[in-house]
């Protein structure tokens, strides 16, 4: 339906269409062309992209525009090779059991052996594994494909043979925010922009204005960088994000004004311009808070995949006091000042505004009972807006402000580096390292412990989700030696770092636990002196969890040690040794073994 609108909507409005790259349509043309038995399926979540590639690939192999453009949601192509190619360009569109046709067509070409067609079917993934499970259940049976589709979609398992599997919901990066914004930013019908009125005699035009911002023409493309980065850690935690949600992010970031009173549903047009230039209310066309849907209402907004993802970073809500210090303070404090002038005040349109300046006066100057009234609630929300602007102005190089400081995830400019260091096979920093480590030792024993060399895998002699542990059943090096220790290895699947760590030499003796942004956030907070349930119970359950599995492995490799060790039995039978955590005053933890024996 939406391909359908947007073809529509385009004849309507006569401007070329938003062009981008079909990442994986080159692989689905030369699959078809190959002439390779069986069919294909291309599937995703809503927005992927899935009837534009459908589309794209029905052109590319010689079909008929006009024959796509029909009402039907079956078409048919013959192909060279003399095969049926048939496209089912959306599943969603036929109502229960009229998918049955359709799904039976591409059972007989995938399982009967049926090589006069080719099916090409898109769908969504929850609805192609319901749909196959109604089917089942009407024929008496589990349908073969459903299990093998369920373990491809969410397992990323082996596709059934004789049907190839393109997962557009896979294909969603960094790169692709970069290619939406350029398209959106770039778009050639922008250049009718050059000769308006609303630009001329030294006026800003917000909608032009945040466009070139978008572009990066005044920072060199930070703002698109660290929009990336963003969009980057939220797929890391698992978060999808089609490319109909990020098209609506980058148009939002353009248009987005945030008072419905002069641009209805707070986008603007060219017609709200001129009221807005007027009454001096550019600041609200902040493409900075627009970036998190801050001109949208919170119900709006949240309906929306992409500004839900975004808001979870609270940007705007977290700051630090030498942040708020520089925006409240700056203009009239000496040490603060040239650091004002820098960050703030050298952005005229959404730094140090004329309305900025008086709100920040009424604030600075006003008597108590009028902030206790709600006097400074305008300047409070104009400080949130600040706090967004400076994170994506800040300079990298700026250590007074660092910019992941001013989200709830700090540590999340460290994770990225690490992703950069695997993928450049460098090292990763010692630092980085270390924090994990002690994080890792403060959930394992729920001791204070600062030991960043090693790591303990300790129990309470017997029940591994207790949250304090002092018995060391086994250590390890924090750094891979020798086949034994902690590794951090890139997973080629997820793109996220992986803790490997290994007890003994040799295969099988290894845990992995994925490292996930809020994992990692997790063990960071930790390290710095959080207490693990005050963070996320979540996470702190993944990690027992984690705990767990190491003192089981720890168990197997005690065990094979012991394996045909004769001195074990005997007259050293009746003694234990138990190897206690004991902390020295300056934090660093060390086992002490206590022998026990029994009675003679």
């Amino acid at each position: 339906m939406f391909d359908e609108y947007v073809s529509g909507a385009l004849r309507r409005a006569n401007v070329r269409p938003i062009s981008l790259s079909t990442p994986m349509l080159d692989d689905m043309v030369r699959h078809i062309e190959s002439g390779t038995p069986g069919s294909l399926l291309i599937a995703g979540t809503a927005g992927d992209g899935k009837t534009y590639h459908c589309r794209a690939l029905w052109s590319r192999i010689g079909g008929d525009p006009k024959v796509w453009a029909g009402k039907e949601n079956v078409k048919e192509h013959r192909l060279a090779d003399g095969r049926m190619a048939v496209f089912i360009k959306d599943l969603s569109e036929f109502n229960g059991q009229e998918s049955d046709l359709p799904l039976q067509r591409l059972e007989k070409s995938v399982l009967g052996g049926d090589d006069s067609e080719i099916v090409i079917l898109a769908a969504n993934h929850g609805q192609l594994l319901d749909r196959l499970r109604d089917l089942g259940k009407r024929q008496d049976r589990v349908h073969p494909l459903r299990k093998p589709l369920q373990e491809r979609f969410l397992q990323a398992g082996p596709a059934p043979d004789r049907l190839a599997v393109f997962d557009l919901s896979r294909s969603t990066s960094r790169k692709t925010i970069d290619e939406v914004a350029k398209a959106v930013a770039s778009h050639p019908d922008w250049d009718n922009c050059e000769r308006c009125s609303l630009k001329a005699g030294g006026k800003v035009c917000p909608i032009d204005e945040n466009r070139r911002r978008l572009l990066g023409e005044a920072d060199g493309g930070q703002l698109a960088r660290r929009l990336g980065d963003l969009v980057e850690i939220a797929r890391l935690n698992g978060l999808h994000l089609p490319v109909r949600d990020l098209l609506a992010l980058c148009s939002n970031m353009v248009l987005g004004f945030a008072d419905a009173k002069l641009a209805k549903e707070n986008l603007m047009t060219c017609a709200d311009v001129p009221k807005i230039q007027e009454g001096g209310n550019i600041g609200k066309a902040s493409v900075y808070a627009n970036a998190f849907g801050a001109n949208l209402p919170k119900r709006r907004a949240s309906d929306r995949p992409v500004f839900k993802a975004m808001a979870s970073f609270g940007v705007g809500e977290e700051t630090t006091n030498a942040a708020d210090g520089l925006l409240v303070y700056g203009k009239d404090d000496s040490r603060l000042q040239e650091d004002f002038a820098r960050l703030v005040a050298a952005d005229p349109v959404y730094g140090a505004t004329a309305d900025f300046r008086a709100a920040q006066d009424d604030y600075l100057e006003g008597h108590e009972g009028a902030r206790l009234e709600g006097g400074s609630t305008e300047f409070m929300e104009m400080l949130e807006d600040q706090r967004r602007r400076l994170y994506f102005s800040l300079p990298e190089s700026e250590p007074g402000y660092p910019r992941w400081s001013m989200t709830a995830f700090r540590f999340a400019g460290d994770y990225l580096d690490i992703i950069e260091s695997l993928r450049a096979k460098r090292p990763v920093s010692d630092a980085t390292r270390g924090r994990i480590a002690r994080g890792l030792n403060r959930v394992m024993t729920g001791l204070l412990l600062e030991n960043v060399d090693r790591i303990f895998i300790a129990s309470s002699g017997g029940f591994t989700q207790s949250r304090v542990s002092v018995l060391c059943d086994h250590e390890t090096p924090s750094r891979r030696q020798g086949g034994v220790g902690m590794a951090i290895k890139l997973d080629e699947e997820t793109g996220r770092p992986q803790l490997d760590v290994s007890l003994s030499p040799g295969p099988g003796n290894s845990v992995a636990f994925d490292l996930t942004p809020i994992r990692h956030e997790f063990l960071a907070r930790v390290a710095e002196g959080a207490l693990p349930a005050s963070f996320s119970n979540e996470c702190l359950e993944d990690l027992l969890a984690f705990k767990a599995k190491l003192l089981r492995k720890a168990e197997i490799v005690r065990k094979a040690g012991f394996a045909g060790d004769d001195d074990e039995i005997g007259g050293e039978a009746s003694a234990l040794t138990l190897n206690f955590i004991d902390i020295e005053p300056g934090g660093r933890g060390f086992s002490r073994p206590v022998t026990v024996r029994s009675p003679a």
